[in-house]
């Protein structure tokens, strides 16, 4: 099995090496400006088989596998590729040197499909820079670390997973019902004897068995996000998904996965507990339910190993790293910021000086 790296592709004009062009299906080269078209494949966006898969990860060799040169960031962890002839460069995620002879081979599921950018370098800086003048109490000066900031195209890995699901469930189904209470109340001096009504519940054994059926549960493979960015990027328009081609990676960071397959499949299992319940629940019916076991078995399991396009800045301000991230396909943004300390405690002077002048002219 052969190591890969990043593939250049050369331009048919000059030779140079063609970067992809977000939102469409074209290389362009940064030297001529000619435009080379991405070869149409005739690959298709199949699901694979989980188990069977779990048995190449324990050793065995497949078509599935290949070896992969990955450069690991001594600053952050992310594990990403370089370039073509590139010796160094600095990590997408924290801006941390990292240098290509530190790179080291690792045995990877090949990505089956990726979801190309649609936004480009230029749209996504236009986003970052109406976020950084739209923060309250930021520092005026960040304004000027905009203009020294750059982007990076990164591709995230991921997994999907299709299963069919059949659970057992033992429980119980409550049937609400009103009893009505007597009550004695004091009424001008006097006692009198009122009534209302209670709501109770009957409790009756229920179990049965649901049948869910899941399609590309999305578990991201990445560890270099924080989780919160990860979940508000979403969603990802996995319906557009195209079959890999390395075209698309031209110019662009890839980040190899963090989460192994069987640790994606661990994290899906929890996304589809609560769609099983849900499910438990309309079977018991009643008025309420209680669920006491729960036993899942999972069939037919398929996965795909996709590839996600973000946009990512970090950049430097005072002694911090912050990050800034745009999904490339929606324009949805995420990000870190610094405050500007003076500015909050003028604020807190202001409000505190209005409070006190207040006081002063009501006692007046």
């Amino acid at each position: 099995m052969t190591q890969s790296a990043p593939r250049q592709f050369p331009c048919r004009n000059c030779g140079a090496g063609l970067v992809f062009t977000p939102g469409t299906n074209e290389m362009t080269c940064p030297y001529c400006g000619d435009v080379n078209p991405i070869p149409t494949t005739s690959q298709t966006v199949d699901e694979q088989n989980f188990l069977e898969q779990l048995e190449v990860d324990d050793g065995q060799s497949s078509d599935l596998m290949t070896e992969v040169l990955t450069v690991r960031c001594q600053s952050c962890g992310a594990q990403t590729t370089l370039g073509p002839n590139v010796t160094a460069g600095r990590c997408p995620f924290c801006d941390s040197p990292i240098i290509a002879a530190r790179a080291q081979s690792q045995r990877l599921v090949k990505p089956k499909a990726l979801l190309p950018f649609a936004i480009n370098r230029d749209q996504a800086m236009e986003v970052f820079g109406r976020w950084l003048k739209g923060l309250w109490f930021a520092p005026d000066s960040l304004k000027r670390t905009y203009q020294r900031t750059g982007m990076n195209g990164v591709y995230l890995p991921a997994w999907t997973y299709d299963t069919n699901t059949q659970t057992v469930y033992v429980g119980e189904r409550g049937e609400d019902y009103y009893e009505t209470q007597w009550y004695t109340v004091m009424v001008n001096g006097r006692s009198q004897r009122q009534s209302r009504n209670v709501k109770k519940t009957r409790w009756y054994p229920a179990n049965g068995q649901v049948t869910v059926d899941f399609d590309d549960v999305l578990i991201m493979a990445s560890q270099s996000l924080p989780g919160r960015y990860v979940q508000e990027l979403e969603p990802w328009d996995l319906k557009a998904l195209q079959p890999y081609q390395p075209e698309y990676l031209a110019g662009f960071f890839a980040e190899s996965y963090q989460v192994n397959l069987q640790q994606g499949f661990e994290q899906a299992r929890a996304l589809m507990e609560e769609p099983i319940r849900q499910n438990i629940r309309q079977d018991i019916g009643g008025d309420r339910q209680r669920i006491y076991t729960v036993n899942t078995s999972y069939h037919d399991i398929s996965f795909k190993h996709i590839l996600l396009p973000v946009w990512i800045s970090a950049y430097h301000y005072g002694n911090r790293t912050f990050l800034f991230v745009v999904n490339a396909r929606t324009g949805e943004v995420q990000g870190d910021r610094p405050y500007s300390w003076v500015k909050i405690t003028l604020l807190v002077v202001l409000m505190c000086g209005l409070i006190v002048l207040g006081l002063w002219m009501l006692q007046g």
